[in-house]
């Protein structure tokens, strides 16, 4: 820890750092410095990740000494086109997303710096996989209703209950928990926010096998896991203010992913539909024409995202774009069945496997279609994202409220 410290140290002491991030000339000169001094070939795959990072190239929008040097966040491309031009390994985000779209956001924001400087460095390195537990089998959609308890015990918290739906669970050493401390609040006001650890006495994590035959997602049960006091995100009781910062990034992050054109669902379609010829006909061109459109819409819209996330921080307009993506999803996987015939029904795998990452469509279109369906629920259901889009981005009247001012304890459940 003594040699990150020194980086950040020197970081924060060069005034200069900041203002040449800002132009991308300037950062790719800093890139190319830090690779002339960090041959990728020549050094361990994690500590050349662990260097990258104290010198404020992970994500560079970060603050000075926390793996960013306070630049545009729209810069972030420029320094990943750097590094992947020179071969250098990557994160794997496809198996640390939840770390990189929702806690490392949260932490950020809403964490102490102590917070900040233990769990930051090795969530963007890869070192500590992380899962969110938010999800409850008694609280559905509507998740201020969750039951799990945390009660003081001394200094500590012990928290009592179950999450369910939390993917990759098996791999992650952190957790992202909501947990009620407050029975006599309203639903909304009594839930606080802490980090858990996975590895600790009373977390059981259960298998969910999915309609693919795959367990990328689990139950959890909780059964007086200890939480020391330093693992409390926020105040006690602002735990919902929190979790929205979470789950605003988790929309983006699902529906405002950067892809190429033709990147993601759509190029289950527009790959056999270019490559075989035999298989187009006057009908299957309008479906694949509107789908390719509204693909480059959803495409489109998730830039417009990141754009005004690189302004600031993710607001309601994400809800949008996740609930665009899975509709797009289930629609054009669906037409890649269509397309394909009695081809696109077989299935490479049917095994049940519990993978170390989250993969949509690098498989076969069969896995494609049933694991699309999943898409309308994760990271909130349309309906739920439906009302958002309605309330706060188009300004429409809030649905009636019965139970706004009541005990969590006295609703009916």
């Amino acid at each position: 820890m003594g040699d990150q410290q020194a980086v950040q140290q020197h970081a924060v002491q060069s005034p200069t750092v900041q203002q040449q991030a800002a132009q991308p000339d300037q950062l790719i000169q800093l890139v190319q410095e830090f690779l002339a001094e960090h041959a990728p070939d020549q050094m361990p795959r994690l500590e050349f990740l662990r260097a990258r990072f104290d010198a404020g190239l992970a994500w560079v929008n970060f603050p000075v000494g926390l793996g960013g040097l306070g630049a545009p966040r729209s810069l972030q491309q420029v320094v990943d086109a750097e590094f992947a031009a020179a071969g250098a390994p990557t994160n794997q985000p496809e198996r640390i997303g939840i770390g990189l779209g929702m806690a490392a956001p949260t932490i950020l924001r809403c964490g102490t710096d102590q917070q900040r400087q233990r769990y930051l460095r090795p969530l963007w390195t890869g070192e500590e996989v992380w899962c969110q537990l938010f999800s409850e089998p008694g609280a559905g959609s509507d998740l201020a209703a969750l039951g799990t308890r945390a009660v003081k015990d001394g200094d500590d918290w012990l928290v009592t209950g179950q999450k369910v739906w939390t993917s990759m669970a098996h791999e992650a050493k952190w957790a992202l928990l909501v947990a009620r401390t407050d029975p006599d609040l309203p639903k909304h006001q009594g839930i606080s926010y802490f980090i858990a650890d996975m590895t600790d006495p009373g977390v059981e994590v259960r298998p969910l096998r999915q309609l693919t035959g795959e367990t990328e997602f689990n139950e959890v049960f909780l059964t007086d896991v200890r939480i020391p006091p330093d693992r409390l995100i926020g105040a006690v009781g602002d735990g919902w203010r929190v979790a929205q910062t979470t789950l605003m990034h988790e929309r983006v992050a699902i529906g405002g992913g950067a892809l190429p054109r033709e990147g993601g669902a759509i190029g289950l379609v527009t790959r056999p539909w270019r490559e075989r010829p035999e298989i187009r006909t006057p009908g299957m061109h309008d479906a694949v024409l509107r789908a390719w459109v509204a693909a480059e819409a959803v495409r489109l819209t998730g830039e417009r995202i990141r754009q005004q996330l690189a302004a600031g921080q993710p607001g309601p307009e994400g809800s949008a774009a996740k609930f665009g993506y899975a509709r797009l999803n289930q629609e054009v996987s669906g037409l890649a069945l269509e397309l394909l015939g009695e081809e696109g029904l077989r299935y490479d795998d049917y095994s049940m496997r519990r993978p170390d990452r989250v993969d949509f469509f690098n498989r076969s279109p069969g896995f494609a279609y049933l694991r699309a369906k999943g898409n309308s629920i994760e990271g909130g259901t349309s309906e739920i994202l439906r009302n958002i889009i309605a309330e706060r981005v188009l300004g429409l009247p809030t649905e009636p409220r019965v139970d706004k001012d009541v005990a969590w304890k006295d609703l009916p459940r």
